[in-house]
């Protein structure tokens, strides 16, 4: 037993879901309504993507569309309502637990250990950088990956973002609030992004899009001034003056907790079935953490009710409850 299992008190729990998003709410939802005592533990320095999205308009049920923070407030407010317990608290490891009970995970956090017959990865992904010269040295300083956070900061200043999906489509829109001009910069010869955001996206002139190129490097001493741009095809080097990158080029999830415990695939994505079971028997995953070809609000949704249905099943077969 180590001195952090012997000076903490035990916290024993059915389920214990890691991450507060649309899938870690979904899943606490379902898990405390079956009656599960359900522990949710939500990241204090990673939030939620969804929390930072202005609008989503693809939720089923609000053909307004519904501003991301307000959404899963909703969420919330129904898992506490069934019983779910939450904690703010980043998670440090799963591990198998020490002590003589079987079928018992921990899962450490700063200063405790809580017990559980089964946990729910449901920890999301955060932006990933680009990893250019200038990207971390000005970060805050005029490079960002969050528009609803900083784009009020930009007013009447030129935007440059990178990417061509969803995410960077939905953001540059957003951006048009603010900012004098936004260029797009993107490394192929058309958006990746839903036909509908890439209408608005080319209808809107304050937006102008950079085809075939990538970003090589951020300009500016004490802050932003502008991006070094290389054509993929020409090899050409252009400088884009600028006062800010918003850079949205992809997700690299949340799992490093997880390493060695199960299995993840090259870009550190959980490997879970169709039922959202992992290869480790009580541990379950869903959301953006998991190897899946699509990331939306809707399917997260989907994947912690599974999640939910799945460790409802393990934990009433571990209690011998299970209805048969």
């Amino acid at each position: 037993m180590t001195k952090l299992e012997k000076d903490i008190p035990v916290f024993i729990y059915d389920v214990i879901i890691i991450g507060a998003g649309p899938s870690g709410l979904t899943a606490a939802i379902y898990t405390s309504r079956a009656r599960l005592k359900t522990l949710l533990l939500e990241g204090l320095s990673v939030s939620s993507q969804a929390l930072v999205t202005d609008k989503i308009e693809n939720y089923p049920g609000f053909s307004e569309g519904i501003g991301g923070f307000d959404l899963i407030d909703k969420f919330k407010k129904q898992a506490k309502l069934f019983g779910a317990e939450f904690v703010t608290e980043d998670v440090s490891s799963i591990q198998p637990s020490k002590r003589q009970d079987a079928n018992i995970w921990q899962v450490e956090v700063k200063d405790k250990i809580y017990y559980s017959l089964s946990v729910i990865i449901a920890s999301g992904a955060q932006f990933r950088m680009l990893g250019v010269e200038g990207e971390k040295r000005l970060l805050g300083k005029g490079v960002s990956y969050c528009a609803v956070c900083d784009g009020a900061f930009f007013k009447d200043k030129d935007i440059v973002v990178v990417g061509g999906g969803d995410t960077a489509a939905e953001e540059a829109l957003f951006l048009t609030r603010f900012a004098r001009k936004i260029t797009m910069v993107h490394r192929r010869n058309r958006l990746r992004a839903t036909r509908i955001l890439q209408e608005r996206i080319f209808a809107n002139k304050k937006i102008n899009i950079i085809w075939n190129s990538v970003v090589n490097e951020i300009l500016g001493d004490s802050k932003v001034q502008g991006v070094r741009v290389t054509d993929v095809k020409t090899k050409k080097e252009t400088d884009i003056p600028c006062d800010g990158v918003f850079i949205f080029v992809g997700l690299v999830p949340n799992t490093n907790f997880a390493k060695g415990i199960i299995k993840l695939d090259e870009n550190g994505y959980v490997i879970a079935d169709s039922k959202m079971r992992t290869l480790r028997d009580g541990i379950f995953a869903c959301g953006d953490c998991r190897q899946t070809i699509l990331r939306q609000v809707v399917t997260a949704c989907g994947d912690g009710a599974f999640a939910a249905f799945s460790a409802q099943q393990y934990v009433e077969d571990l209690k011998g409850t299970a209805y048969k």
